[in-house]
């Protein structure tokens, strides 16, 4: 064995000394268990009662959508308050929706909004929990932490595709759903428990009492949006993706009409592998300078694949193209080290939100664009579009995307360990 990959294993069991890091990742591992069954069931009800292709897909995501309001005017609060209350907040806030959708038969319209509505706030609850990482682990740690959380979510979306698809089939869409908010109290109860009660990341030096939360948003968010080099990276962080994942919203009506229901469940759980398998291989075996050159190259790999559904593919076909473009995910671990690297120590939530809420607004908007397509063409061509515009916004952002070696790795550099916590024993 050589010494890199002798340096990654030891990089990847430093991360789980971290006992707050594993509380992290378990709490991670069961919301995106539960979002997951709650987004396929939700769709699913959509489609059947409806039988409209752009409503289904909008269902899917139609919780990523307003989180464009929460991220533009409510982040600084991700600053302002202490993380840990965040973090559980937001798994009560899931607990609640999840238990009122499944009451009963509710109008399509009032599910929508409810979801929609409990979107908002979400940019503040993710930026507390990414934010966090980067006290836990340190270097080229930090970059492998935020690997196999990507990782471990796909596996958990494979696992939530399948027991959604078994709770749909035993118990329908209202019941499963029931199953999202166990989960997100499983979190909440994790979270509280498990993490240090960190204070605010913002002093009170560095706040305007008299500024209000979205006063402060709008500013900061304008000053990190600015600069070059976080723009950039903000842009090509969400734009592929935006055409790519927005696609696989189109993934139930296809599969549906094409007389293989079940199928999509198998497909977006393949999608799902797909991308825990690229981004283990490239966080556990690529080098931080090679992750950083294959940044442009797997950018395309989102779209290239699927132009494949242009032939009208089946299940397996549509199965394997899916999971060979969700592979292509593992572009953004180029650019996570240095987008760390980019953005202030006091408004670390702040960028973090706003780069996480961007992208999910980002992806709801290309399941919106896909859906509203495949309105007008078949389900298949719609796809295939999309994938089109993905190489399309990948050629347009390839200054962004090439690759620029952060200044912590230098040629051939291993990264660094675990940044030491002080309240370690306690935890």
């Amino acid at each position: 064995m050589t010494v890199a990959a002798n340096q990654e294993r030891s990089t990847f069991r430093a991360c789980f000394a971290v006992a707050e890091f594993r509380v992290l990742f378990g709490s991670q591992l069961l919301l995106v268990l539960g979002d997951t069954v709650k987004m396929l069931a939700f769709s699913v009800l959509v489609y059947a009662r409806t039988g409209s292709p752009g409503l289904a897909a909008l269902a899917y995501m139609i919780g990523f959508l307003p989180q464009v309001a929460g991220g533009m005017l409510l982040l600084s609060l991700a600053d302002r308050w202490r993380p840990r209350a965040l973090m559980v907040a937001g798994d009560l806030l899931r607990v609640a929706t999840c238990l009122v959708l499944s009451l009963g038969d509710l109008p399509i319209g009032v599910m929508l909004a409810l979801v929609f509505a409990a979107g908002v706030p979400t940019p503040l609850f993710s930026a507390a929990r990414t934010a966090v990482l980067p006290d836990l682990l340190a270097g080229d740690a930090y970059v492998l932490g935020r690997a196999l959380f990507t990782t471990t979510s796909a596996g958990a979306q494979v696992a939530g595709l399948a027991v959604g698809g078994g709770l749909l089939a035993v118990t329908g869409p209202h019941r499963a759903l029931l199953i999202t908010a166990a989960l997100s109290l499983g979190s909440a109860v994790l979270t509280r428990f498990g993490l240090r009660d960190r204070p605010a990341r913002a002093s009170h030096a560095t706040l305007s009492h008299r500024a209000g939360a979205v006063r402060t948003t709008l500013r900061v968010n304008r000053a990190l949006l600015a600069g070059r080099a976080v723009r950039g990276l903000l842009l090509a962080g969400w734009l592929p993706p935006m055409l790519s994942i927005g696609a696989e919203a189109v993934y139930v009506p296809y599969l549906t009409g094409e007389g293989s229901a079940w199928g999509a469940g198998v497909v977006l759980a393949a999608a799902a592998a797909g991308m825990g398998v690229g981004e283990f291989a490239v966080g556990r075996f690529a080098p931080p300078a090679v992750r950083e050159r294959l940044t442009f190259p797997l950018a395309l790999l989102l779209g290239v694949p699927l132009i494949g559904f242009a032939a009208r593919p089946g299940v397996a076909w549509a199965a394997a193209l899916a999971a060979l473009a969700a592979a292509g995910l593992a572009y953004n671990l180029g650019l996570q080290r240095r987008f760390l690297d980019a953005v202030p120590e006091a408004a670390r939530g702040q960028a973090f939100g706003l780069q996480t809420s961007g992208l999910m607004t980002a992806q709801a908007l290309g399941a919106a664009a896909a859906g509203a397509l495949a309105e007008l063409v078949p389900a298949h061509l719609a796809i295939a579009l999309s994938g089109c515009g993905v190489l399309a916004v990948v050629l347009a952002l390839r200054g962004d995307l090439l690759s620029r070696v952060s200044s912590p790795y230098g040629p051939g550099g291993a990264g660094e360990g675990v940044r030491p916590s002080p309240a370690e024993p306690a935890v």
